[in-house]
């Protein structure tokens, strides 16, 4: 590999993961769905942390608003599709890993067929419920958190959240304080008779934190009241987001290296 010292530059995963770990890193292949401000932490945690294969999903492209909270986005970047974007600084430090860029927006008229046939895992990052849905329910059906089943981790709203260590792990069931996830979880248990009561073997991100409405200074309230949550939606911090992607990145690299996929 022209230009890198593989030893220096994974010697400190070897000494974490032992060099059985490390190569089943090397040998992974995870897809990251959004590229916003949680899932560009996680792809940039899993290609720094020696994945060797990463797909990324999103048909999004990066804007000025997403300058604090983005990894992938810059001066330079804006107005350039979020998937080349992240390509592109992977490329900068770690010339190793293949990354594959679908530019496009998950629906359920699409997934499964986006989902590579050679990934184990999925980090489901994006905002877009049906999306969300989709892609739980495709996993739940092919077996979510059952030994060789499918390996979904449901990344949920890291928007109106000040609090970057509230930010865990849990199983479907147990989160609370997540209005998407709770709509996710009520309408998986609507639909699957298996899951309408106990565990849903569905691993989330979530934080327990109450969600924080948007601060609306008082001498503009009257004009932004109605158009706060449609226009702009919640407030977002970087401290944040990027935990909550930083933690669905860690989960994924622990879970790779063990070849399991328990829930916590």
């Amino acid at each position: 590999m022209v230009g890198q010292d593989v030893s220096r530059i994974y010697g400190p995963l070897e000494r974490l993961y032992s060099a059985r770990g490390l190569e089943r890193l090397l040998q992974a292949h995870v897809v990251v769905v959004g590229l916003g401000g949680v899932g560009s932490w996680t792809a940039e945690a899993l290609a720094r942390s020696g994945v060797g294969q990463i797909t990324l999903i999103d048909m999004d492209h990066v804007a000025e608003s997403n300058l604090n909270r983005q990894v992938h986005a810059s001066l330079a970047s804006v107005g350039q599709s979020k998937v080349a974007a992240m390509q592109e600084r992977i490329a900068q430090f770690n010339l190793r890993c293949q990354v594959n860029c679908i530019d496009e927006f998950v629906t359920t008229a699409n997934w499964p067929q986006l989902f590579p046939a050679t990934a184990s895992h999925v980090v489901d990052a994006c905002d877009d419920f049906s999306a969300k849905l989709a892609m739980a329910s495709w996993a739940i059906s092919a077996g979510a958190g059952q030994p060789g089943g499918v390996k979904l981790l449901s990344v949920g709203a890291a928007g109106g959240k000040q609090k970057a260590e509230c930010v865990r792990v849990s199983d479907l069931a147990d989160v609370t304080h997540d209005p998407l996830l709770a709509k996710l979880r009520y309408q998986l248990r609507k639909n699957f008779a298996a899951k309408r009561t106990g565990a849903m073997r569905l691993a989330c991100v979530s934080s327990n934190e109450p969600v924080l409405a948007p601060q609306v200074d008082a001498s503009t309230q009257g004009q932004q009241a109605g158009s706060a949550l449609a226009c702009h939606g919640y407030g977002s911090s970087v401290a944040v987001t990027a935990t909550f992607g930083m933690v669905a990145g860690g989960f994924v690299l622990n879970s790779l290296v063990a070849a399991k996929f328990d829930q916590g």
